[in-house]
């Protein structure tokens, strides 16, 4: 009996223990900024600590090997508790980013219930998170100024700003811009003097932000919180409309010469970096941005990282591109044959080269999120594993990218890429005839060959009701829809096969058709709409033929719009209608009827 109180008593002590340590662990770790030794400086549970950081998707436990020791992200979400969680584990930290309303997606800074509403979402999010021991400080908006620099959007993150130093005193505050440009940064200082680092973004730019940023006469200490090689948008195009690529071999280059010149050249001012793309992203091209390859296998701005960071080179070191080249014309016709040449490293005679053929996106404005992957084309080259190469174009004129893969062992790796392009038309998987007229929607449809399928943005605030009877246009019902939400950005598409975004044969050719003719009116007036045709664009395998669209204004009584088609390729539709409207701080309905391709 005494030896079984003892037991009780010695197991009650380690449970006690245990929930103390675990307590302990969950304590938040005090970050500050501090003048020490004449210099800006975070201190981080009273110690210094300079950021070696990233932004990405990408391995953690590879970025701690590389010697990074943070992580940024972008917004608040289901999976950011695991993420803090991950990442207290491996030792490293969080710039715990808060996603702010940008101009283009709705959010208007001079709507007084819009801006309450997300000022009272980024207090929750930071009452949430506040106590993590990984968060090291709150990234407070990502690029919201580049289409709206207005004196409202500053102080409605001077607020949120002070808010949060008054919820979380122990950690610092952050708000991202993109670039320096213009008087941003006199701006912050103005308006957000509770904004204690300043958050840069730049690209091309990256090797001066911080000889720029003293110019400025900035007092806050900054933070470069994205950089790598040059964008796609910084990037002068050649002959046929095409952004050269570098290797990743020469984007390295620019990594170090952005580092060097901006963070480590820089600390009297600069708190650290994260670099980006730690992980693998689809934006312009399959490769542009991204240290990794989709399978996790580094490239060489991982290399040059992880020696800037330890002061030590890697022992051994992804392969080399010393030169990529079309060694042919890279305009032709249709089915012409291309041949192209890579040049490795002294030292790569052992790697495995990958050649691949992919429909380019043609698209080089800043993406994002990111981009679904092209159209591949394997059967293009018959040979592969060469220095040189023998690509047989396809028949479909158009914009390809020719990219170079090489392999070595232990998961390291090298890419190129190179634009060709085939004159002539592009020529589609070919679409059953659709017979014009064709009702999309109204009571004399004959045939619903498009489905409303294609719900987008806040969808859960998106409701439509086909049979609606309140003032039809014509015959007994028109079609009613309800955006219940006083930002963001919601619309609908109609699809052919339902829910398909390219991935699946389809649409109609309505080449038959010059116009697309619907009428519309608004439950009080002055709803600004856009409506349109073809929203699957050439990233994606069966994609639209062409895109169509028009915004407009809507009165409160029933009004024709009508859409020119007559110049339009109609060979395949898929998205064959389709609205899209950004939240203007009210819930949103309108009416439409009588849709129809004439």
């Amino acid at each position: 009996m005494l030896r079984s109180s003892w037991f009780g008593i010695i197991l009650l002590i380690v449970l006690l223990c245990i929930s103390f340590s675990v307590e302990v662990s969950a304590q938040a770790v005090p970050v500050r900024v501090a003048h020490v030794d004449g210099q800006l400086r975070l201190l981080r549970g009273g110690e210094p600590y300079f950021i070696q950081g990233a932004g990405g998707n990408g391995s953690r436990t590879l970025l701690v090997e590389c010697g990074g020791n943070s992580i940024r992200t972008w917004g608040i979400g289901p999976e950011t508790g695991a993420e803090l969680d991950e990442a207290h584990r491996l030792g490293l930290t969080v710039t715990l980013g808060i996603w702010l309303g940008h101009k283009q997606h709705g959010f208007r800074y001079d709507d007084p219930v819009m801006v309450r509403q997300q000022f009272e979402d980024v207090k929750a999010a930071v009452v949430k998170y506040k106590d993590h021991p990984a968060v090291l400080m709150w990234g407070i908006g990502n690029e919201m100024e580049i289409d709206n620099e207005s004196d409202a959007l500053w102080q409605a993150i001077g607020e949120i700003a002070a808010m949060v130093k008054q919820v979380d005193p122990n950690h610092p505050t952050m708000t991202v811009i993109a670039e320096i440009g213009k008087d941003k940064v006199q701006q912050i200082h103005k308006h957000c003097p509770e904004i204690d680092v300043i958050g840069v973004n730049s690209y091309g730019g990256g090797a001066t932000v911080a000889t720029r940023y003293r110019e400025t006469g900035a007092t806050k200490p900054f933070v470069l919180t994205e950089f790598g090689p040059p964008g796609t948008w910084e990037t002068e195009l050649n002959s046929f409309k095409a952004a050269p690529e570098l290797t990743s071999t020469e984007k390295s280059r620019h990594y170090r010469s952005a580092y060097q010149g901006s963070v480590s050249g820089a600390k009297e001012m600069c708190l650290g970096s994260y670099v980006f793309t730690w992980g693998h992203k689809i934006e312009a091209t399959s490769t542009w941005f991204g240290m990794l390859l989709p399978d996790g296998s580094r490239l060489a701005a991982v290399d040059t990282m992880q020696e800037l960071w330890t002061g030590k080179s890697p022992d051994v070191k992804c392969p080399e591109i010393k030169s990529l080249q079309i060694t042919s014309n890279d305009q032709v016709g249709p089915g012409d044959t291309v041949s192209a040449r890579v040049t490795l490293g002294a030292g790569d005679s052992a790697a495995i080269v990958h050649w691949e053929l992919q429909r380019e996106q043609s698209n080089y404005s800043t993406a994002g999120t990111g981009a679904p992957g092209t159209s591949a084309y394997p059967d293009a080259i018959a040979e592969n594993s060469l220095l040189e190469v023998n690509v047989k174009m396809p028949q479909s004129g158009g914009m390809y990218r020719l990219y170079c893969y090489v392999r070595a062992g232990d998961k390291r790796a090298a890419v190129g890429s190179l634009p060709i392009f085939v004159r002539g038309r592009a020529r589609l998987e070919k679409a059953a005839v659709a017979s014009v007229p064709l009702t999309i929607y109204g009571d004399q449809a004959t045939a619903l060959l498009f489905s409303p399928s294609g719900y987008m943005g806040n969808t859960a605030a998106i409701k439509m009701q086909e049979d609606c009877d309140d003032n039809p246009h014509s015959g007994k019902t028109c079609l009613r829809v309800q955006y219940n939400d006083v930002g963001n950005w919601g619309g609908v598409i109609w699809q052919h096969p339902a829910n398909d975004w390219g991935n699946s044969a389809g649409g109609y050719n309505l080449s038959d058709a010059e116009k697309l003719v619907f009428w519309a009116r608004g439950a009080r007036g002055g709803e600004k709409i856009k409506f349109g045709v073809g929203a699957i664009g050439m990233e994606m395998k069966y994609h639209d033929s062409c895109k169509a669209e028009i915004e407009v204004t809507l009165t409160p009584q029933w009004k024709e719009y009508t859409i020119d088609l007559s110049e339009k390729e109609l060979a395949r539709i898929k998205s064959g209608f389709l609205w899209s409207l950004s939240g203007q701080g009210e819930s949103l309905e309108f009416f439409l009827d009588d849709i129809t391709y004439q």
